[in-house]
């Protein structure tokens, strides 16, 4: 039940700001006004949330900005681009949570080699995964399982935890070995905590997307134990990057952008003894939606499926308190 908070917490959210507004809207008629203006307003009214967050975090992902490279600062034209691609993903992204059981149900049980179990970030739930759990499905590259986890500001160990029971759950349904793991944001330390816990035999890569693996000073403006954990040096993460094991001996590549709203600064999303994949041009959340994006998840996929000889498996690393 815990894995539900998201979706019930954005449905009862939602269904107030209408309700309060139908309200509105009810009293201005009966008083005479045209119920015109409402209908079309109707939706600008949703939209209005959904814009300020994206401009809140813009704001702030340029304020905290780390200092970039010659050649990368966009332009006016890709700077629009990139606020309507992340606007857009947040927007369309609170009704696929509010649906995320019929959109992303499990495959049913059947034989496989590789697995792929979809991470997502704070705050969200499977839902979040609709676009590129099909992507891969279109392209033979499943079967693909996504995990909802909870309750949404529980700690990063709890989700970890849960991450566990999934792989098992997932090889007892298709007899797999291991799994492939693709986290965005949070979901990648879930993974890396996961990998630090319980080891590497069950895992044969993970790839993470936006993850802030050294913090992310965005984290302060939150509360809750998950976000606590994400603050740069927080000793959650100073315990995880110090792990001489690093990911239990799992190929790990990060995927970033310079140009992430969420992860600041930036940089943070790189890691120095992982393959790191920059991206530009590209925001926190919209990153779940981009094609550039998808295409090097399924080169990550194929790669790990063409891997002929297996890695020795790491021990176990002792578990994070």
């Amino acid at each position: 039940m815990a894995a539900m908070w998201t979706a019930v917490i954005l449905g009862t959210a939602v269904a107030v700001l209408l309700a309060a507004y139908g309200a509105c809207a009810a009293l201005a008629v009966a008083h005479g006004a045209s119920p015109w203006p409402f209908v079309v307003g109707l939706p600008l009214a949703y939209l209005a949330f959904p814009l300020l967050f994206t401009a809140l975090w813009v704001t702030l992902g340029w304020w905290l900005r780390a200092p970039p490279p010659t050649g990368i600062t966009l332009t006016l034209r890709q700077q629009m681009h990139l606020f309507v691609g992340e606007f857009a993903s947040i927007a369309l992204s609170v009704p696929k949570m509010i649906l995320y059981r019929m959109l992303m149900r499990d495959p049913p049980p059947a034989p496989a080699e590789l697995p792929v179990l979809l991470l997502h970030g704070v705050g969200c739930n499977a839902g979040v995964w609709t676009g590129l759990s099909g992507y891969l499905d279109s392209r033979g590259l499943g079967p693909v399982y996504a995990l909802s986890y909870g309750p949404p500001l529980a700690s990063i160990e709890h989700f970890a935890d849960l991450v566990a029971s999934k792989i098992v759950q997932i090889r007892t349904a298709t007899g797999a070995r291991d799994v492939l793991l693709v986290a965005h944001s949070m979901g990648g330390l879930v993974a890396r905590a996961y990998l630090r816990r319980y080891g590497g035999s069950q895992v044969r890569r993970l790839v993470t997307i936006g993850t802030p693996h050294h913090g992310s000073m965005h984290a302060w403006l939150m509360f809750g134990q998950a976000l606590a954990q994400m603050r740069p040096h927080s000793a959650f993460l100073e315990q995880l990057n110090v792990d001489n094991q690093r990911a239990a001996g799992v190929p790990v590549v990060s995927l970033w952008s310079w140009h992430d709203s969420m992860v600041t600064p930036q940089t943070s999303a790189r890691l120095d003894w992982a393959e790191n994949v920059v991206i530009t041009g590209v925001a926190h959340n919209a990153m779940l939606n981009d094609e550039r994006v998808y295409a090097l998840v399924v080169d990550e996929i194929r790669k790990a499926r063409a891997e002929n000889v297996r890695r020795v498996d790491a021990p176990c690393a002792s578990t994070v308190q």
